[in-house]
């Protein structure tokens, strides 16, 4: 089954395949997702502003609203957008923390448009204060040679 919901504007650079045949679907993410165009990888984004101070101590959903808002700026950096997402991986310390995480990544993609993603629970980050990390792989068409 090849993916845009209804309502979503599919990317032409991208195509999703939501449940491949054989493998249950998930409302939460893309099974496949591949593009043509140029590649964009993202190192993991904690919650930190831009001194380095951490945001949302404590509070898993302060911290992943800072998180995308840091990939929406690497992203911006590379000429891509969430649009152009096709794998995110998410490390937790506690699987608790996830709904936070899902919450605020559905802030900023479209439901037609799940990447690919992988969560992983982890003993710890590079601070203690930190809860969660997310790390993008995108693909943005090749700029027009004209």
């Amino acid at each position: 089954m090849t993916t845009t919901e209804p309502g979503a504007p599919a990317a032409s650079h991208i195509t999703r395949v939501a449940a491949p045949e054989g493998v249950a679907p998930s409302p939460q993410y893309s099974h496949v997702v591949w593009g043509s165009g140029r590649f964009v990888a993202v190192s993991g984004q904690c919650a930190l502003d831009e001194r380095g101070g951490v945001v949302g101590v404590g509070d898993a959903a302060a911290q992943a609203r800072q998180v995308f808002e840091n990939l929406r700026r690497c992203l911006a950096a590379a000429g891509a957008g969430f649009d152009d997402v096709v794998k995110l991986t998410y490390f937790v310390t506690d699987t608790a923390h996830l709904p936070a995480l899902r919450a605020a990544r559905d802030e900023v993609l479209a439901p037609g448009r799940l990447p690919a993603s992988s969560a992983v629970q982890v003993a710890g980050l590079v601070r203690p204060e930190l809860l969660v990390e997310v790390e993008a792989l995108a693909v943005v068409p090749e700029p027009d040679r004209a």
